[in-house]
C-alpha cells in the first residue's frame, strides 16, 4: 500500500462490525482493512492465522493495523515475523519496524534498521533527516528534563486527549459515557464516539468533575480537538462528517472527519457550519489558531499531502470567509504522520510527528515561526513530554509556562491520557564558540586580533578582539548553524574560516592560525593587468569579502538557461579572474552560483551546485591551484530582488538572480 494512498487513521472514524468466527474469509478481512476498520481487520486476520493460513500479505496487514491504531508493541510482533519470512521488504516496512523497536527501548537495533531504510529510501525527507541527525538521541537528551509533569486529574478508563484551556476551564475529548460502542478498541484515532468535556481549573492545580461542554448532546457523531478565539465567542473543532443529522461518506462509504465553526449564543454553541475547504473524499482535523487569529492551522490528507497526514494553513479573511489551504511544506511535513498543531503565544508551532528522529511513535516537536512566516529548525522537545509511545496534543500558556499534552504511555488510566506540565526551562540551544588565534609559523599567541562572526547569510553576528593571551569567545550563538569567522591583525593577512556548530548545548573550540605578511601592501599600488582590465585597480579596493566579478566589471552569468557548461563567449571575461589570481597567488576565492526561482527548489540547488563546480574546474584547467578555490551552489535561496516563486517578473529581473560570485576569502 503506497503511503500517499493511506488515509491516516488519526483522521478517520471507523465503524465496528461483528466478526463471525465461522464464516470469516480473507476477502472479508481485506475489506475491513481497506475500509480502515483496523480493529476488526486485526480480529479477522488473527482468526485466519489461528486457523492455519498465514502468508506475507496477511502478516504485513496485521503489523500495519496495529501500527495505525498506535499499538506499536503488538505491531512489532508481526513486523518481526514479517522480516523473518522475507528480509527484503519495502522501505516503509523498515521505517515502521524501527518505530516499533523504539517503543520497546531497543534503539540500537532500531538505528540499524533505520540505516537500511536510509539506503533504500535515500531521496525521502525522512531519510535525509536520519542522515543529518545521526546523533538525534544525544540532541533529544540535551533538550530533555525541562518539564515537571503530572496526571491531569480528568482521565477515565477510556480515551482522553486533545485538551485546550478556555475561560479558566480545560476542554478535552473523551470516549466516556458514549454508549455501547466497543470502547476497548478506542484509540486517539477516533474509532468510537468521542465528545467534548469541560472541567474547571482550580488554583491548587486540581480540576472539577468533568461535564459535557454542550448541554444539548447528540450522540450521532464524534467531536474532538477544539480551539477557541480569545473573545470566547467562536469555536473551531473536529467532527465526523455529519451535518443536519445526515451522515456524509466518501466514495468508499467511509465517514471521514471535517472542521466546523460554531458561535456561542446564550451559553450554547449554535450556528454550526462546516468549513468550505472540507471534502467527503479526505479528512481535515485538529484546528489551531495563529496568534493574530487570522490563520487557521490543521491536519489533513487532502491532495498534495506529502505523507500519511500533513499540516496545512488557511487564511481567515476579515469577512469570515477563508482563503485557499496551503501545505506547510517539507520544512515541517514528512512522509510520515504530522498532526495535532498548536501555535503558542510566542508564535511557536508545536506538533506531533513520527516522520522525524524521535523516541518512538509520535513525538512532540516545535519550530519557531519567524517574521516572514517561514519556519526555523524543528526541535524535539525531549523527555518527559516524549516517550517510547505516542505523545501528542501539546498546548502551553506562554505566560505561566503551564500546559497539557496527551499520551498512551504505560501505566496510564486508559487508552490515552491527558497530562499537565510546567515548563521549568525554555528550549534554548546555545553554544560558546571559542579558541585562540596564533601565528601559523611560530605558533605564537596573537593578542588584539580582530574577529568577526558571520551567519549563513553573511550577516555580521558579532565582532570581538582576542585578549592578551590570544583567546577569543563568541558567547551564546545558536546551535546547529553554519557560521564563518573572519580574522585580521596588523602585519597579518585576513583569513575566513567556515565552521558548523553542533546541535547541542555546550561549547565549540576552534584554533585559528593566520599568516604574517612580510611585504606590507601599499595602498597606492595598482594591479597591472593591461590586456584584460579597462583601468588599473587599487590594491586598497581588494579585501576579504570582495566580489571579483563586480570589481573586474565582468558579467555574472556564464551559462545558458538550464545549462552548467561555461559558454565559449564567457571565457574571455573569466580569463580576467585567472590573470588576477596569477598576479596575486595568496588570494583565495569562494565561487558562489545562484539561480532564479523558476523550476523547483531541488532542481535549482542541483543546477547551481553543478555550475559552481564547473566554474572551479575551468579555473583549475587554466592553471589555478584547486586548494585556492572553494565552490558552492545556493539555488534560489539568495534572490536579490522580489522574484520569488509565483511572482510574475520580467526576464531581465530573473536574470539578475542568475549570477556567479567570486568572493575573496583570503589575501
Amino acid at each position: 500500500m503506497g503511503t500517499k494512498k493511506i488515509t491516516y487513521t488519526i483522521l478517520l472514524l471507523c465503524f465496528f462490525f461483528k466478526i463471525n468466527a465461522q464464516t470469516i474469509s480473507i476477502k472479508d478481512a481485506d475489506k475491513k482493512y481497506e475500509d480502515y476498520a483496523y480493529a476488526d481487520a486485526i480480529k479477522a486476520y488473527e482468526h485466519i492465522v489461528n486457523k492455519g493460513t498465514k502468508d506475507e500479505k496477511i502478516v504485513q496487514r496485521l503489523g500495519n493495523s496495529y501500527y495505525f491504531i498506535g499499538e506499536l508493541q503488538e505491531a512489532l510482533k508481526w513486523y518481526e515475523d514479517l522480516f523473518r519470512m522475507n528480509d527484503q521488504q519495502e522501505s516503509e516496512y523498515l521505517y515502521r519496524y524501527a518505530q516499533c523497536l523504539k517503543s520497546t527501548g531497543n534503539y540500537q537495533k532500531a538505528n540499524e534498521i533505520l540505516e537500511r531504510f536510509n539506503q533504500k529510501a535515500g531521496l525521502e525527507k525522512r531519510a535525509s533527516l536520519i542522515r543529518n541527525e545521526k546523533n538525534y538521541l544525544e540532541e533529544i537528551k540535551s533538550n530533555s528534563g525541562r518539564f515537571d509533569i503530572a496526571d491531569a486529574g480528568i482521565n477515565s478508563p477510556y480515551s482522553d486527549y486533545g485538551s485546550v484551556v478556555y475561560n479558566n476551564k480545560i476542554v478535552f475529548t473523551s470516549a466516556r459515557d458514549t454508549g455501547g460502542v466497543a470502547k476497548r478498541y478506542f484509540k486517539w484515532t477516533n474509532k468510537s464516539f468521542s465528545k467534548l468535556y469541560k472541567a474547571d481549573l482550580m488554583p491548587d492545580g486540581s480540576v472539577s468533575k468533568p461535564e459535557f461542554l454542550q448541554k444539548k448532546e447528540n450522540t450521532k457523531f464524534n467531536e474532538s480537538t477544539p480551539v477557541f478565539t480569545k473573545d470566547g465567542r467562536t469555536m473551531y473543532f473536529t467532527r465526523n462528517n455529519f451535518i443536519d443529522g445526515k451522515r456524509g461518506a466518501s466514495e468508499k462509504e467511509i465517514t471521514l472527519l471535517k472542521l466546523y465553526r460554531a458561535e456561542l449564543i446564550n451559553d450554547e454553541w449554535e450556528n454550526i457550519k462546516e468549513l468550505p475547504f472540507n471534502s467527503d473524499q479526505y479528512s481535515t482535523a485538529h484546528p489551531a489558531l495563529s496568534v493574530d487569529e487570522k490563520t487557521l492551522y490543521f491536519a489533513s490528507d487532502m491532495p498534495g499531502t506529502l505523507g500519511l497526514s500533513d499540516l496545512f494553513k488557511v487564511a481567515i479573511n476579515g469577512d469570515g470567509t477563508f482563503g485557499k489551504p496551503e501545505n506547510l511544506g517539507d520544512s515541517i511535513n514528512t512522509e510520515g504522520r504530522d498532526t495535532f498543531p498548536f501555535i503558542s503565544g510566542e508564535n511557536e508551532l508545536y506538533f506531533a510527528s513520527d516522520g522525524r528522529p524521535g523516541l518512538g511513535g509520535l513525538d512532540v516537536f516545535v519550530s519557531k515561526i519567524n517574521e516572514y512566516n517561514t519556519f526555523e529548525d524543528v526541535e524535539n522537545v525531549g523527555e518527559p513530554i516524549n516517550s517510547k509511545q505516542d505523545d501528542f496534543g501539546f498546548t502551553i500558556d506562554n505566560k505561566n509556562r503551564n500546559g497539557f499534552f496527551s499520551s498512551n504511555r504505560e501505566n496510564g488510566h486508559g487508552l490515552d491520557d491527558i497530562y499537565r506540565f510546567t515548563e521549568t526551562r525554555k528550549l534554548v540551544c546555545e553554544q560558546d564558540l571559542m579558541g585562540t588565534v596564533i601565528d601559523s609559523e611560530s605558533n605564537e599567541l596573537l593578542p588584539n586580533a580582530s574577529l568577526t562572526l558571520f551567519d549563513e547569510k553573511s550577516n555580521v553576528v558579532l565582532t570581538i578582539v582576542s585578549d592578551e593571551k590570544g583567546n577569543y569567545i563568541f558567547p551564546n550563538i545558536k546551535c546547529g548553524k553554519k557560521y564563518a569567522i573572519r580574522v585580521s591583525k596588523n602585519d597579518y593577512g585576513m583569513k575566513e574560516i567556515p565552521i558548523a556548530v553542533k546541535k547541542v548545548n555546550g561549547k565549540t573550540t576552534l584554533q585559528i592560525s593566520i599568516d604574517k605578511v612580510f611585504k606590507p601592501m601599499v595602498a597606492a599600488k595598482t594591479i597591472e593587468v593591461k590586456k584584460v582590465l579597462v583601468s588599473p585597480i587599487k590594491i586598497g579596493a581588494i579585501r576579504v569579502g570582495t566580489d571579483l566579478a563586480k570589481l573586474l566589471h565582468i558579467p555574472m552569468n556564464f551559462f545558458d538557461l538550464g545549462k552548467a557548461t561555461i559558454k565559449k563567449t564567457s571565457e574571455p571575461q573569466l580569463q580576467k579572474v585567472v590573470n588576477l589570481l596569477n598576479e596575486y597567488p595568496s588570494i583565495k576565492l569562494d565561487i558562489r552560483s545562484h539561480t532564479d526561482s523558476r523550476q523547483s527548489d531541488a532542481n535549482n540547488m542541483i543546477l547551481s551546485e553543478k555550475r559552481a563546480q564547473s566554474t572551479k574546474n575551468w579555473l583549475i584547467q587554466k592553471g589555478i591551484d584547486g586548494n585556492r578555490l572553494t565552490a558552492k551552489g545556493y539555488g534560489e535561496t539568495k534572490l536579490v530582488n522580489r522574484c520569488a516563486d509565483g511572482v510574475k517578473c520580467t526576464e531581465k529581473e530573473h536574470e539578475q538572480n542568475r549570477r556567479s560570485e567570486f568572493i575573496i576569502t583570503n589575501l
